[in-house]
């Protein structure tokens, strides 16, 4: 008998699941994610998981973490400091795909070095000025990333960095080469950016795992979900985990297809920080060829089609002015709901909230509080945020205690997007306490807060609402267009009709809109998905039905849709892929771009041979370093020819090589 545990750990909870046999849920748990120690939560989960199964630890056959912290991470602009080091592109080059707005101010160098698209050298490696930067900057960040001009096709100068940067600095370092195997430079370099920015986050998720199983007595191999659904090894995650963004979002889609068997279906997972929807087609989720877009980013990560949206449980409540009439939009930021920091410091939270209510006047602050995040390293911070991050301490304060002037709301943004400090404010999490949807936390905070909300002027001068439940309904019903809006985006993406115009701007158009109120006039007009809506998340049942009147169609809410991304965990498959290009460089000679270098042969079916024996060599190397067993091999050739003088002429070639199969168990 096999009995499998699957654990997600995300930005509010941290959830369980044992399987048995791959057939049957046995235990399930939700508990709240504890960032300050990940341990905590994971510990508490399963534990949980155990004690209601009655399975002893050591029956555990195999453990598999997914986790949406990396994803969350870069929605929320959050990560360690990191350092670039950019060899053989020009300062400009920066610009491109959001590279410069990714380092976010960190250090960066700009090198002599790189090779050309044939692999060949064009300049020396200026190791001098790379020994300097690092000798500079070895303190002040978490971990370095790597990328030289075509760096796929021959890594080289690389691989001498990285070399260099563990000789120097001992830091994590991520180069290109290692994530992808496409050209494109500066997309190569802001996915070993974002690589690196993870690194720690990452490392001490797996650390803490790994030790609170090894504490509980469970000894079997722990597995990591990636972006596109498939197991890899804790081992590998550790060295690339910029590849589990969308890690916790396609264990869902796997889940999804486990618990109801859809074959065709919109799957809508809905987080404390995130909504992500992807599309199951013939039962398999479809793999985004552009690469993995999180938020502003668009990686080089193979993963699950996704959208992506910063809509949550625990978004953030704006108040709008639109005219003379006020309403509300939410996220993308994560806050702390107002009814949880209560839950876990009501002797702070409570009496600030009654004597904000006791004001005639409404603050700029209200209903929002603050505290450190401990536990997480605080590299290289500016001076005023590191007076206001010493200034918060330990302990829960209302935000305009803090606050000593407008100047340090900036501060708060940096520390808030380096993740050491939580901002609690109204979301839609204390709206559904309100409504009685929920009663997790606290509902007196969640009704205060709420009629603090609702005291905001609009443009013609009236209060947003009196009733603390009318301001939750608001937020509700705002969260249930929006979520409708993220769903038509995915759906019009999947289309195959081309309507013209992008996604986002049919989703929102006015007859859409209009149609999905069922307009009937002089014209009628009707519109919503056509297909099922399978509705996933700790709050899918709170919320998803409403979406589903409002979309017009079926809305599936399996009975485990809360531990969905848990199931996907363990039912998964590892599958590892590498992919590899031959060129041709002149004719009559067929140049082979390994990560040992180029090699040249003087036919096109021995380069193409070589070629993949290296990468069957590779991929089969990676899947039984993740643990599988059962190994099947499935090889993409995609040969690029070109007429010339009445002949075809061998342009290029990529090999793409898959080699998966199921993980093996440990003897439970």
């Amino acid at each position: 008998m096999a009995i499998l545990l699957g654990v997600d750990t995300g930005g509010t909870y941290t959830d369980a699941v044992l399987i048995r046999d791959e057939k049957v849920v046995i235990a399930s748990a939700k508990v709240l994610t504890t960032r300050q120690d990940l341990a905590i939560s994971v510990g508490a989960a399963v534990r949980a998981v155990l004690a209601q199964s009655g399975v002893a630890a050591e029956q555990v056959t195999m453990a598999s973490l997914s986790t949406t912290l990396a994803t969350n991470a870069l929605v929320e602009g959050q990560g360690g400091r990191v350092a670039l080091v950019y060899i053989g592109f020009r300062e400009r080059d920066l610009d491109a795909h959001g590279l410069r707005e990714a380092l976010k101010g960190d250090p960066y160098i700009v090198l002599d070095g790189g090779h050309d698209h044939a692999g060949v050298q064009v300049a020396t490696l200026d190791e001098a000025a790379l020994i300097a930067f690092l000798e500079t900057h070895k303190e002040d960040v978490s971990g370095f990333a790597v990328a030289a001009q075509f760096g796929t096709r021959n890594p080289a100068h690389e691989v001498r960095a990285a070399e260099l940067v563990t000789q120097i600095t001992g830091r994590p370092v991520s180069a290109s080469h290692q994530l992808s195997a496409k050209l494109n430079g500066p997309k190569r370099a802001l996915t070993a950016v974002l690589n690196a920015r993870l690194i720690g986050l990452t490392l001490r998720l797996i650390k803490r795992a790994e030790q609170v199983l090894a504490d509980l007595g469970i000894t079997a191999p722990l597995m990591v979900v990636r972006g596109d659904g498939a197991l890899m090894s804790a081992a590998q995650a550790r060295a690339r985990p910029i590849e589990t963004i969308l890690s916790g979002p396609a264990a869902s889609i796997v889940g999804a297809r486990w618990m109801t068997g859809a074959e065709t279906a919109l799957v809508s997972d809905i987080g404390g920080t995130t909504t992500d929807v992807a599309m199951l087609k013939n039962g398999r989720p479809a793999i985004d060829p552009a690469g993995a877009r999180v938020g502003p980013y668009r990686t080089m990560v193979e993963a699950v089609a996704m959208r992506t949206t910063g809509l949550g449980g625990d978004s953030e409540v704006h108040f709008t002015v639109e005219g003379l009439q006020g309403g509300v939009t939410l996220g993308p930021r994560r806050l702390l709901p107002v009814s949880l920091i209560a839950h876990e410091a009501a002797d702070v939270v409570l009496p600030v909230l009654e004597q904000q209510l006791r004001s005639a006047t409404p603050g700029e602050h209200d209903a929002r509080f603050v505290r450190a995040v401990q536990g997480v390293e605080a590299h290289g911070l500016p001076e005023r945020d590191a007076d206001l991050l010493n200034r918060i301490g330990t302990g829960v304060w209302p935000l305009g205690k803090v606050l000593k002037s407008r100047m340090e709301t900036g501060a708060l943004k940096r520390l808030v997007e380096r993740g050491l400090v939580q901002v609690a404010g109204v979301t839609p999490s204390d709206a559904a306490h309100e409504l009685g949807v929920v009663s997790a936390w606290d509902t007196d905070a969640a009704r205060m807060a709420l009629e603090l909300f609702g005291r905001r002027r609009t443009g013609a001068g009236v209060m947003l609402a009196r009733d603390p439940q009318a301001v939750a309904q608001i937020i509700v019903d705002q969260l249930t267009h929006q979520t409708g809006l993220a769903l038509l985006e995915a759906a019009f993406s999947e289309d195959p009709q081309d309507f013209g115009l992008s996604a986002e701007v049919l989703a929102r158009h006015v007859l859409m809109q209009r149609g999905l109120g069922r307009h009937a006039g002089v014209v009628r007009i009707d519109t919503g998905l056509n297909v099922p809506v399978i509705g996933l998340g700790a709050s899918a049942a709170s919320y998803y039905p409403a979406v589903g009147d409002l979309m017009g169609c079926e809305m599936i809410l399996p009975e485990h849709a809360g531990v969905a991304n848990a199931i996907g965990a363990v039912v998964g498959r590892v599958t590892m892929r590498r992919s590899g290009t031959v060129t041709s460089p002149s004719e009559g000679r067929f140049r082979v771009h390994l990560d040992s270098g180029p090699e040249d042969f003087m036919a096109s079916d021995a380069a193409l041979t070589r070629l993949e024996t290296a990468l069957r060599t590779a991929a089969r190397s990676d899947a039984e370093a993740a643990g599988a067993g059962d190994i099947q091999i499935r090889v993409e050739r995609d040969i690029r020819t070109a007429e010339a003088e009445a002949r075809q002429v061998f342009v290029e070639a990529t090999l793409t090589v898959e080699a998966s199969g199921r993980p093996r168990v440990a003897d439970g």
